[in-house]
């Protein structure tokens, strides 16, 4: 089997040669996975720019841009974890309104701008709201330390969180700002943390860094998860880091498996387009 697929991939790599068509290679970094039908891809943003389309800007999907293959979503790996959301939801938007009523790309956009406002002010009173209801908690990590002296025993967070990222095996993922947990609660708090590592995470908690990028953000959530699952079992936080840094690893060599096998993007004449294509 494995011979076969090497065949395979080698195969499809020689296709565009064969053809005679333009093709570019590194686009592909993250595959995201399936959401309303559509493979959702982060890709290599500066790589889509310099080799294939140079306005590209946070976003695609094929009834904008011609070269962004059928079926698949893409996001610029250049957008932050906490735009993330935001950005699929405006790209899905963006085509379904382009392919069924053929918008012109101009009037999807502002449309998506709209509906991205009204995702960030649910998320802004979600978020007021989840601190509200938050008791005081400790400034200090698992070990008892505490970074910032001045502070006392207790403090109620407030403007941490950013976006809510729902459940993944019982723990609620959030979107934090992690430039305001550094400045105000502990500096070293280095882009990703859970409830068992530091005190000042609320309990059944798992924080995510906004400002690490969106191609990051998955290997940071299953990092912390079995991180905070070992810690849980009685190891220590430095052995359950490095289990986790040695899973994590594991799962970018499988994505990178995953990105060989597919197949090369290929460049058309024309790049984009203005007006949707209305799909029968």
């Amino acid at each position: 089997m494995k011979i076969q697929k090497l065949l395979a991939i080698m195969i499809i790599a020689l296709l565009p040669a064969c053809t005679g068509k333009k093709t570019a290679e590194g686009v592909y970094r993250y595959c995201w996975g399936q959401k309303d039908g559509f493979t959702i891809w982060i890709v290599d943003g500066y790589k889509v720019r310099h080799n294939v389309y140079s306005s590209f800007l946070y976003g695609g999907n094929e009834q904008r841009y011609l070269f962004n293959p059928k079926g698949e979503i893409w996001i610029d790996n250049a957008v932050s974890c906490e735009e993330f959301e935001l950005t699929l939801a405006h790209e899905l938007n963006e085509r379904k309104l382009m392919a069924e009523f053929g918008w012109t790309y101009e009037k999807s956009h502002d449309s998506s701008l709209r509906i991205e406002l009204k995702m960030r002010k649910s998320y802004d009173s979600v978020c007021r709201a989840h601190e509200a209801s938050l008791p005081a908690v400790s400034p200090k990590d698992a070990s008892g330390t505490k970074e910032i002296s001045r502070l006392g025993d207790s403090v109620k967070l407030s403007g941490i969180y950013r976006i809510p990222l729902g459940m993944r095996d019982g723990m609620n993922i959030w979107i934090v700002d992690g430039y305001k947990v550094r400045a105000s609660l502990f500096p070293d708090f280095g882009f990703s943390g859970n409830d068992r590592a530091y005190l000042f995470i609320p309990s059944g908690e798992i924080w995510i860094d906004g400002q690490i990028s969106a191609e990051e953000t998955e290997y940071s959530i299953k990092t912390e998860i079995l991180e905070r699952k070992l810690m849980k079992q009685g190891v220590s936080y430095s052995s359950a880091y490095d289990s986790a840094i040695t899973v994590n690893m594991r799962l970018r060599d499988q994505m990178q498996n995953i990105i060989a096998s597919h197949p090369p993007l290929i460049i058309p004449p024309v790049l984009a387009r203005d007006t949707g294509v209305i799909e029968r």
